[in-house]
């Protein structure tokens, strides 16, 4: 409802003519990303067509061989970051090896405008799923299970009916997926009004914590160090215009995956907080309903983001289902 409502305010503010009064200069005295660095950040260059390589920030942890081990990729949600699983590393870490990065242009990774790329750029729905696998194959991942949070669930599903040869399984924690945002012909929404518009609404959102705060079902449990990480995209020169960008592609760039659940063949399993006020219970029923064979785990006092909120209540959820999928690397590789 808040993005809605942000949406349709913006819209009206198009049409009255007013975002030509935006500003399209960068906000002033920000870092480089690798000045934002923590101890356990690691950039890798991938590369994209249309531009000369997108640098991605990532953490990393866990063990890439022996019994059972698996790749596990983690997907945070939209305005977030990587460090969304800091909580989680080690439990995942346990299974096998697991990376958390940024999606561009989200946390330290690159904040890229329109005049670094050629093309339909690095913002699309299409783009965000090339970026996956092309990270998986610069840090040699062959396969992996993805974990992801809201619309990092949403990107999990694209990837998963995309390549499923590279999917070993599905861990979905209150997917964005039923849930619609309003969108625009595109006709429209490339009107210069809605391109500037766009970066006012990324200031608005990008620095404010009224998403995170809306995210929990008790904002008493976010922490300081919480909102300082969950905001450090805000300190890296050029955040504003790239995430203007992003939301001007997203004017017309709608989720449709809700089409194709039933074409997903991959052991799953959804993860819902019960007080969960952006994705509701009844969606990931939903979703349960629709993938064959997948699993629902309700955590109860948790919000939409338990991988921060209840970190132990979906460590207990998860070392009950990964305990079952043994099988993930011997059974993908016997077929």
């Amino acid at each position: 409802m808040l993005i809605f409502i942000a949406v349709v305010l913006a819209i009206f503010l198009a049409l009255a003519g007013l975002p030509m009064l935006i500003s399209t200069t960068p906000l002033p005295g920000l870092a480089a990303p690798h000045e934002l660095a923590t101890p356990d950040s690691h950039f890798v260059t991938i590369p994209f067509e249309g531009t000369d390589g997108i640098e991605l920030h990532y953490l990393a942890g866990g063990r890439e061989d022996g019994p059972g081990a698996s790749n596990f990729l983690l997907l945070h949600g939209f305005t977030f970051n990587a460090f969304t699983w800091n909580d989680l590393l080690e439990a995942f870490g346990e299974h096998g090896r697991v990376v958390a990065y940024d999606q561009p242009p989200y946390g330290l990774s690159a904040k890229l405008v329109p005049s670094d790329w050629r093309g339909a750029g690095p913002y699309t729905r299409e783009a965000a799923v090339v970026q996956l696998f092309a990270l998986m194959d610069a840090l040699a991942m062959e396969r992996a299970v993805l974990v992801g949070n809201s619309a990092g669930g949403s990107l999990a599903l694209e990837a998963a009916l995309a390549r499923p040869d590279r999917i070993e399984g599905l861990i979905l924690l209150d997917p964005w997926v039923y849930v619609r945002r309003p969108t625009l012909p595109r006709a429209l929404a490339s009107q210069p009004q809605f391109a500037r518009l766009s970066i006012w609404l990324a200031r608005a959102l990008g620095r404010s914590d009224a998403l995170l705060r809306r995210s929990y079902a008790d904002p008493a449990r976010i922490t300081p160090e919480r909102r300082r990480l969950s905001g450090i995209h805000a300190q890296v020169h050029n955040w504003d215009l790239a995430w203007g960008a992003l939301l001007h592609r997203s004017l017309t760039d709608a989720v449709a995956v809700s089409a194709r659940l039933d074409e997903i063949a991959r052991p799953t399993l959804v993860l819902s907080g019960a007080e969960d006020r952006l994705v509701p219970l009844s969606d990931s029923e939903r979703v349960v309903a629709s993938i064959p064979g997948a699993s629902l785990a309700v955590l109860p006092g948790c919000g939409h983001m338990p991988q921060e909120e209840c970190p132990a209540l979906v460590r207990e959820a998860l070392s009950a289902w990964l305990s079952d999928q043994k099988f993930l690397r011997e059974g993908l590789d016997s077929r």
